[in-house]
């Protein structure tokens, strides 16, 4: 959420007010919501014409209200068959209230009583209305997070791919990050999911396009883990090895040399045939170096599309008080089917601007990892030869 913004004494004043107002506003229409709206946006970040420049919608959802539709019209179905949620005055709730509810609790990550007081409702309607909402793009949304489907979209990939720093073939970038929790000492299970932080987490592995839209995720793996064993315990990992997955057709990048399909990993990842990660070592030659020069400004697609998950979705960037451990991998990866329905609907906007120091996984050393197969061996100095030009 946007903090609040200066104001005139008697505005601030009249706080209380606007909080009256909105707690016996209830909009059950979409005309209603209009009205509603207008005395939120103004709660959490601030008065829109102190900075006409600044849509507060899209400061408050991150997303514009054409976004906001589409994303109604996905769950519509879904949170409108079922028990009606009401305000606490009784009146009920549109389906826009129902929406906006939902991903003010993912995007803010504030505590269930603090919403609740901010839009008028029960605590317990906004725990129940998030959890509809879950559901719904669980099931309406999910054709947004997908490997490509099509050669021709793979294609489109590999082409925006080379285009940074000239990875011919590349598919995607892999990484992983911790979403932190805080769990009592009288949790059973509280010791496998300490990491090496000391902390309770579990990890959150994906691969990435150019666009930093999301094409594989795996959620759910203790935070006690390391990326490699992560993704050895991922369905990408048995399918790539099986030859389900980038298994298309090979690039001819000179006269003699052929190139498979691959995506890129850092130094926590074993080097596989369809895995390339940089050289390991203190006395690399120029050209190694090189290699992993453009490697890691490619994977940096991965630090950021992580990085904007987590600044979007506030609700899994701090630590959550007691999860549920078998509910949360759902709403990390709905999280992550937003991330992508954003970027998939604001292809022509400007999206939301993120420091470019932003990390997503602060005070998380990057790991090493020595594994290494004679296939993938040779790919990657294939690659890198390709580089020098030889």
């Amino acid at each position: 959420m946007a903090p609040l913004r200066g104001r005139k004494k008697r505005r601030v004043e009249n706080q209380d007010e606007d909080n009256k107002s909105l707690a016996s506003s209830g909009s059950s229409s979409r005309e209603g919501f209009g009205e509603w709206w207008d005395i939120l946006c103004k709660k959490i970040a601030g008065n829109p014409s102190t900075s006409r420049a600044l849509d507060p919608f899209k400061l408050s959802f991150a997303m514009s209200r054409k976004t906001f539709n589409y994303i109604c019209s996905l769950v519509k179905e879904h949170m409108m068959s079922k028990t009606h949620f009401t305000f606490s005055n009784g009146k009920p709730m549109s389906l826009d209230d129902q929406v906006a509810l939902a991903l003010t609790r993912l995007g803010s990550g504030n505590s269930l009583i603090s919403i609740g007081d901010s839009f008028g409702a029960h605590h317990s309607t906004v725990s129940q209305a998030t959890w509809r909402f879950v559901e719904a793009i669980e099931d309406k949304g999910i054709h947004h997070l997908r490997w490509p489907s099509t050669e021709e979209e793979l294609s489109k990939i590999k082409c925006k791919f080379e285009k940074i720093r000239g990875l011919p073939n590349c598919c995607g970038a892999i990484d992983t990050t911790h979403i932190t929790m805080l769990l009592t000492s009288s949790d059973p299970e509280a010791d496998c999911w300490l990491d090496c932080r000391g902390k309770h987490s579990m990890i959150l592995q994906a691969v990435v396009d150019p666009d930093l839209k999301f094409l594989n995720i795996n959620a759910g793996w203790p935070g006690k883990m390391n990326d490699s064993s992560v993704l050895q315990s991922s369905s990408l990992f048995r399918q790539c090895q099986r030859g389900e997955m980038l298994n298309g057709p090979k690039m001819l990048v000179s006269d003699k040399m052929e190139l498979r399909e691959y995506i890129i990993g850092d130094t926590g990842y074993p080097l596989l045939p369809w895995l390339l990660t940089p050289y390991q070592g203190s006395r690399l030659h120029e050209t190694k170096l090189d290699f992993n020069e453009r490697l890691l400004a490619t994977h940096v697609v991965a630090h950021k599309a992580l990085a904007r998950l987590k600044e979007v979705w506030k609700m899994i960037k701090g630590d959550l008080w007691r999860p549920d451990k078998h509910r949360l991998p759902r709403l990390i990866l709905v999280c992550c089917i937003l991330h992508n329905i954003i970027i998939d609907m604001e292809k022509d906007e400007d999206l939301m601007e993120l420091p470019s120091d932003l990390v997503h996984d602060a005070g998380y050393a990057t790991e090493i990892c020595e594994a290494v197969d004679k296939t993938g061996s040779v790919v990657r100095d294939k690659l890198c030869k390709y580089f020098c030009g030889r």
